[in-house]
């Protein structure tokens, strides 16, 4: 067969496959309204489907339209987001939802270049949104689209590097059907989603084993290709949950570091493990103490959150005084003002704790 034909036969199947046998439902699937596909693309970054689902449909609940996107307060839409992680996301979409709704009058852009220009949006959802909302014929290529065209055609070029997603990027523009950009995207995607999925592919069942270069060749669990293998480093963070008159100390997080915009206790950061039992004599404890006395009332286990590129392990203090401290970023908040702030996944890990105990909650 030749290379056209080669590929005439994977479209041609993967759309008879769509038609005839896919099944997979999600409430996004079918969707025209460019600001609904913009969330979900958004939301679905570095997120699992059937986590990113519940949190879709708590924003379109509470913000039906950009403009009411827009006006929300930033704290609002952070705590909304709590839990999702990669937080610069919603940074992004805060953004972008102000631009839209005061530059643009609410109108999202219906050209791929303009939607590109787009705070977070790279070419990955651009092509989503110019396909699925306006039909315009640009491919989608993420992961799901990588392994599947990997693994097709045999491509053993690196997904990561950048002659892979140029190589990759071509050639899924030539497979697109240009007539039906939206559905033939979706497509590829559910494909690489249901059945040439990352782990145990479902190869006997597959509509295009019989010209699948990775499965006649037995290639399928050596395709895809990665090059680049993360290195973690471990960072320790020990949180002082410090309660003065039944307040607690918190600030918001800067700029340039994890957990941009979100709320944290007092922080002592380590790059090794910190024995808790002498607090106390620490220096950073008795710089931010002074002369303050202080009683301990309890040391939580060891949390950890694994993140891309590093993992945060730490503890717990809970610790009572009855002189107020001096602080330029913490502030008290009560108990109910603290309910209403976004938190990082590892201290919201610590308050549902059912072995917690915090006077305040």
């Amino acid at each position: 067969m030749t290379i056209t034909g080669h590929k005439h036969f994977f479209v041609k199947h993967l759309l008879e496959w769509n038609r005839q046998q896919n099944t997979r439902q999600m409430p996004w699937k079918g969707e025209k309204d460019p600001y609904k596909i913009w969330l979900s693309e958004i939301i679905l970054q570095q997120t699992r489907v059937d986590q990113g689902l519940e949190y879709y449909n708590r924003f379109i609940a509470t913000f039906p339209d950009v403009h009411q996107l827009a006006a929300a307060p930033e704290t609002t839409v952070f705590k909304l987001w709590e839990g999702l992680g990669y937080y610069t996301r919603c940074k992004n979409i805060i953004a972008t939802a102000k631009f839209i709704s005061q530059q643009l009058n609410g109108q999202f852009p219906d050209q791929y270049e303009a939607i590109l220009q787009l705070k977070g949006i790279g070419p990955y959802t651009a092509a989503a949104i110019a396909s699925f909302a306006f039909n315009l014929p640009h491919a989608v290529v993420d992961g799901n689209v990588f392994r599947v065209l990997a693994r097709y055609f045999g491509i053993a070029t690196a997904t990561d590097s950048l002659q892979g997603k140029q190589q990759f990027t071509l050639l899924a523009n030539e497979l697109l059907d240009k007539q039906q950009p939206g559905i033939y995207n979706q497509a590829l995607m559910d494909f690489g989603a249901v059945i040439c999925k990352p782990q145990l592919p479902l190869c006997a069942t597959c509509v295009l084993k019989n010209k699948c270069v990775a499965y006649t060749d037995d290639q399928v669990n050596q395709l895809p290709v990665k090059e680049k293998k993360l290195k973690k480093t471990t960072r320790w963070f020990y949180y002082l949950v410090v309660e003065y008159k039944n307040k607690l100390y918190v600030r918001k997080r800067g700029a340039k570091d994890i957990w941009e915009n979100l709320y944290e206790f007092i922080l002592i950061e380590d790059d090794k493990p910190v024995q808790l039992e002498k607090i106390a004599g620490l220096q950073k404890v008795k710089e931010i103490f002074k002369s303050v006395s202080f009683e301990v009332t309890q040391i939580s286990p060891v949390y950890k959150q694994p993140l891309t590129h590093q993992t945060i392990q730490g503890q717990f203090v809970k610790i009572i005084i009855e002189k107020k401290l001096a602080f330029d970023d913490y502030k008290l908040f009560t108990a109910e003002e603290i309910n209403t702030l976004p938190f990082p996944k590892f201290i919201t890990a610590y308050l549902k704790d059912k072995n917690v105990s915090l006077n305040l909650f």
